[in-house]
């Protein structure tokens, strides 16, 4: 017997059904069946779930003779289930990846509740997801398991079958089944909530709810929306036959005149002439059902009262007005928003033409976000040898938390923005300002950057437009020209710079010190590197792999090239890995939870990520050349290479000088650390070679350096200032030799080929690699 049977009714949705079916097949939990019932779609739903059938033992394929709607489908689909809960899956929405592993543990941890009700999320076609605005209902505190009494709030979630698992033993006992008509989960969802011995929640996307152009078949324009009166008919007569339910018909009586409320304020639901009709069955239903009890909020009391007096004419007036109204408003809100903007930019151009503050500095990295990157280096070392310097730090409010308290915090946007970047002497970032910033005289740009370049940039994005984009290169340029100072960590850096960003100013200058933020690389100690371990929640003795993927210019969502999951329980307990998301993403990586996998996309400080690491696993991030500073080993995962170069193009072939050793598979990747090359002598000849290319002035002195020439006017410094040999940069914590490794099936044996992971040995290079 199966834990899950996942039942997927299909009817019209043969362009989506692929996607549906597969989300469950590659769950990382495998104990369910597929119930996939065709209701006689007159499409290819059919075949598609034939197709799925004959390659798969656990989708169960049904077909019935004649269409009986979506309700009646899911009857024929529990019929057949076999599993200890039921699970309902529309054919055109998908479970996130993880979602029946975390269903199926939250049903343990919970008891073996009735029902466990988990999140979903809005998917759109613009790729947009958006979580269920209900979300904190479903909040994982108070008892594991309880009753519709004890969180009546639940019922604010919306009223659908497919964000629970139900256990199948009580929906046989309380003979639930789904009735047929347009609001088919109606009479389904509370009955069933109210019936429940014990209901738990789950606090978490299991489910993507798409949202199609056209609409569900609920927002189309039809007479079949009034089936929503007999609906709740069976839904109170349930009640009714259930003494002690009654305590619950205000809360429905309510929900019911909420439910009657949008559904008649919704443009293109009724159809032309149907408002009246609607809203006297409304009222025939408010006399028949009405229940005085539950508390009615204050904005909808009149709505309500409007509904029981059948007041057509009159509740279309005012919902007119009130449409009216927030459209006043929103006019007002933009007019405000405006005549702030001119208002700002009028103070600005009075800020330009008093004179420029001599001991102020205003720093910013990518594009507002916190105290990071090169900037935040060289601040704190401008505030320490610089005397009287003042310093400002333009970010969002939510990250002000990061700046150190003696730096002055700004909003964009705000007077002060604009005041600080009309006056003072010192502007730095690893990004471009604002594109109306007017460049003074005897202000002093110093452009950081933020990584050394693999991939192109810039200009010579020219002819990538899945990676330019909507780059306006004009305007680009015209940043470019405000630049005083450009800041590099190499020669290699320094000839892309200056390619990609030609500057018509002969005033700016290729500072060619190093990056200040890998000077933490070389300063930080033992207890530092502790610290931050402790901080982040490693365990202590594990050791700790950090995944760092970069973003893809042809993809518009993140997807994780590895199943991390399958990986750790390769390596064994005494490995885990910290995932970090690209930041032009907002979600996490890893969207199953598992004890071993931390989420650190949301830490300030990638830097502090890296020293509390063990080992680097990115593709073609640029955090390998910092990382590289840290003489620590790095593996580079490449399985899209091909794809990536085409999009993005790079400066030169990675494999002509990694920092490690390279893998196109999973399975290559696996053979790495099985074999221990990831971190063996050819790692570190590999490594060595790369940080001598790339990290020549990391030395832990740059960000003196660039204090010392820009703030300081010294035209003397040179770097670097300790030679390569002499660096000792903070130790790893974890030591990858206490912890073997299980050899995978893929693994290499002598002789083998199998393994292509590329470490630059003898018969180890890919074929498919020049």
């Amino acid at each position: 017997m199966p834990r899950f049977s996942v039942i997927v009714p299909a009817y019209r949705v043969q362009a989506y059904l692929h996607e549906s079916l597969d989300s469950v097949l590659t769950q990382s939990f495998e104990d369910f069946e597929i119930i996939a019932v065709d209701d006689c779609s007159p499409d290819a739903c059919g075949s598609v779930i034939d197709e799925f059938a004959a390659r798969d033992r656990r989708v169960r394929a049904l077909h019935l003779p004649e269409n009986v709607g979506l309700g009646r489908a899911r009857n024929a689909g529990i019929a057949q289930a076999t599993g200890d809960y039921l699970v309902f899956l529309d054919g055109d929405d998908t479970l996130t990846p993880g979602a029946l592993r975390a269903v199926a543990d939250r049903i343990g941890a919970t008891g073996e509740p009735d029902v466990l009700v988990y999140d979903y999320a809005r998917t759109y076609w613009t790729g947009e997801s958006v979580r269920n605005s209900y979300a904190e209902h479903l909040a994982e505190t108070g008892p594991p398991a309880f009753t519709l009494a004890d969180r009546p709030a639940l019922l604010k979630v919306l009223m659908v079958v497919w964000n629970k698992a139900y256990r199948r033993a009580f929906v046989q006992a309380e003979g639930f089944t789904f009735p047929p008509g347009y609001y088919e989960d109606t009479p389904w969802t509370y009955p069933v909530l109210m019936a429940a011995g014990s209901i738990a929640v789950l606090d978490r996307v299991c489910v993507g709810y798409r949202q199609r152009r056209r609409g569900n078949i609920l927002s189309t324009t039809s007479r079949r929306h009034f089936d929503i009166f007999e609906q709740y008919d069976r839904v109170f007569a349930f009640i009714d036959a259930r003494p002690p339910l009654a305590r619950w018909r205000p809360v429905i009586f309510r929900r019911m005149l909420d439910h009657f409320s949008t559904l008649f304020t919704t443009r293109g639901r009724l159809p032309r002439g149907g408002h009246g009709e609607f809203l006297r069955r409304a009222r025939a239903h408010c006399r028949r059902y009405r229940t005085p009890g539950a508390p009615v909020p204050l904005r909808a009391r009149l709505r309500h009262g409007l509904l029981r007096l059948g007041a057509h004419r009159t509740y279309r007036a005012l919902w007119s007005a009130q449409v009216l109204c927030g459209r006043l408003r929103r006019i007002a809100a933009a007019v405000r928003r405006t005549v702030r903007a001119v208002a700002l930019q009028a103070y600005y151009r009075v800020q330009l033409t008093l004179p420029v503050q001599a001991d102020r500095a205003v720093f910013a990295a990518y594009w507002h976000r916190g105290y990071a990157c090169n900037p935040a280096a060289i601040e704190a070392k401008a505030r320490e040898l610089v005397p009287g310097l003042r310093t400002a730090w333009i970010c969002r409010p939510e990250d002000a938390h990061t700046v150190p308290t003696a730096t002055r915090r700004l909003t964009p946007g705000t007077y002060g923005y604009w005041r600080a970047l009309a006056r003072s002497r010192y502007l730095v970032n690893n990004v471009n300002f604002d594109r109306r910033l007017v460049k003074r005289r005897g202000q002093v740009l110093l452009q950081t950057h933020h990584g050394t370049p693999l991939k192109t940039m810039g200009l010579d994005l020219q002819d990538r437009p899945a990676a330019a984009r909507a780059t306006d290169f004009g305007r680009l340029l015209a940043n470019v020209d405000k630049w005083d100072f450009s800041l590099s960590a190499n020669q290699h850096s320094t000839l892309v710079w200056e390619k990609a960003y030609p500057s018509a100013s002969a005033n700016c200058v290729t500072l060619e010190y190093g990056y200040p933020r890998n000077d933490v690389y070389q300063r930080a100690t033992a207890d530092d590197v502790a610290r931050l371990r402790e901080l982040i929640g490693i365990p202590e003795g594990r050791v700790a792999l950090l995944y760092a993927p970069t973003h893809r210019d042809y993809r518009r969502a993140q997807c994780p090239a590895l199943d991390l999951a399958r990986v750790l329980r390769v390596l064994g307990p005494g490995y885990v890995v910290l995932t970090r998301a690209h930041y032009s993403y907002d979600a996490p990586m890893d969207r199953e939870p598992h004890p071993r996998i931390i989420d650190v996309s949301g830490h300030p400080s990638v830097e502090s990520l890296a020293l509390a690491s063990d080992a680097l696993i990115t593709d073609y991030s640029s955090l390998m050349f910092d990382y590289a500073n840290l003489d620590r080993p790095v593996v580079l995962h490449c399985g899209d290479r091909e794809a990536y170069e085409a999009a993005r193009g790079t400066y030169f072939d990675l494999h002509s000088c990694p920092p490690g050793a390279i893998t196109h598979s999973e399975d290559e990747l696996l053979d790495v650390f099985a074999t221990g090359h990831w971190c063996g002598a050819r790692s570190a000849q590999l490594r060595a070679a790369f940080r001598a290319r790339f990290c020549p002035y990391d030395d832990g002195l740059a960000a003196e350096r660039v204090v010392r020439r820009v703030f300081l006017g010294d035209t003397a410094v040179q770097p670097p200032a300790i030679p390569p040999e002499r660096r000792r940069p903070a130790p790893a914590a974890g030591n990858p030799a206490r912890f073997p490794v299980p050899v995978p099936a893929t693994a290499a044996v002598p002789g083998d080929r199998r393994a292509s992971a590329d470490l630059g040995l003898a018969g180890a290079r890919p074929t498919n690699h020049p």
